[in-house]
């Protein structure tokens, strides 16, 4: 099997995926929840279960605005900008009035400044693990070609799950939070693990008959790890897709990101990393 031939297929796949992530994060940007902006979270226990646009029309009518709801049986959680006490005590009467057996499970706020601290930190996480892991990848094969492949189709998988969300939180109110975030680092090393897997069956194939041209090669490692990428990715792809449709809506856009992540680096693995160590190689070889 050539899959190799297809290269000019995953260029054009890759480039439509980047263009419209990057045009999505330009042109709409994100819908960033109170984790990076700032706000409060207030935990409601509704024994009457009141349908959520009336637990709107009270945050309207105290001019409470950018309220999100996530419901769970008769558990709510109401995240809104910050509010001063007057306007808790405020905001607490009237939901007395909507259920007077309702309990107050949590609330608590985060200012702006921890919200700007925590996206500082994300990106310092994400450049210490590229850098971390392309120090890695050179020295175990003894390298540089397959450390830079590697971090090129991790930098894919992040902008095509960050252009995801802010399509979804277009369209759909998806929220960057500190769960997309969790969702972010582990999409890092599961298409990094799969990538390392035919890079070490490169590896192995090239010592066994170092005849072989690099096309031959990186063919014959995709082809001998590609049952194994696939079957390891789809019971997790499976699982997820379950828990996005069935699952509860605290965890519904964590469980989305994780699927559009894993499904994105199982791709990455071979229709980015491995075309372009062949890149690479065949770069070198003219030289």
């Amino acid at each position: 099997m050539n899959i190799m031939k297809f290269r000019p297929l995953f260029l054009i796949i890759s480039s439509i995926l980047l263009i419209s992530s990057l045009l999505s994060i330009v042109f709409w940007g994100f819908k960033p929840s109170i984790d990076f902006v700032g706000g409060a979270v207030w935990e409601i226990d509704f024994p009457s279960a009141p349908e959520n646009s009336k637990i709107e029309e009270i945050f309207i009518a105290n001019n409470i605005k950018n309220l999100v709801i996530s419901k769970n049986d008769t558990r709510y959680k109401l995240e809104f900008k910050d509010i001063s006490s007057d306007e808790k005590i405020a905001l607490d009467e009237e939901i007395t009035k909507l259920d007077e057996d309702y309990q107050e499970l949590k609330f608590e706020t985060l200012g702006p400044s921890l919200g700007k601290e925590l996206f500082q930190k994300t990106i310092i996480a994400i450049i210490l693990s590229c850098t971390a892991l392309l120090l890695f990848i050179s020295y175990r094969f003894k390298d540089f070609h397959f450390g830079i492949s590697a971090i090129i189709a991790l930098i894919h998988d992040s902008i095509v799950l960050i252009g995801s969300f802010s399509i979804l939180g277009h369209f759909f109110g998806a929220e960057l939070n500190s769960l997309f975030v969790t969702a972010l680092l582990t999409t890092l090393s599961l298409s990094v693990y799969d990538t390392v897997v035919i890079f070490d069956r490169i590896r192995e194939i090239k010592n066994q008959n170092y005849k072989l041209d690099w096309k031959e090669i990186t063919n014959k490692s995709i082809v001998e790890s590609l049952t194994r990428s696939i079957n390891t990715s789809a019971t997790t792809i499976f699982t997820l897709a379950a828990l996005v449709v069935l699952g509860g809506e605290t965890t519904r856009w964590f469980s989305t990101a994780l699927l559009i992540g894993i499904t994105c680096g199982t791709y990455s693995s071979i229709g980015v990393a491995i075309p372009l160590v062949l890149f690479f190689k065949k770069h070198q070889q003219r030289k």
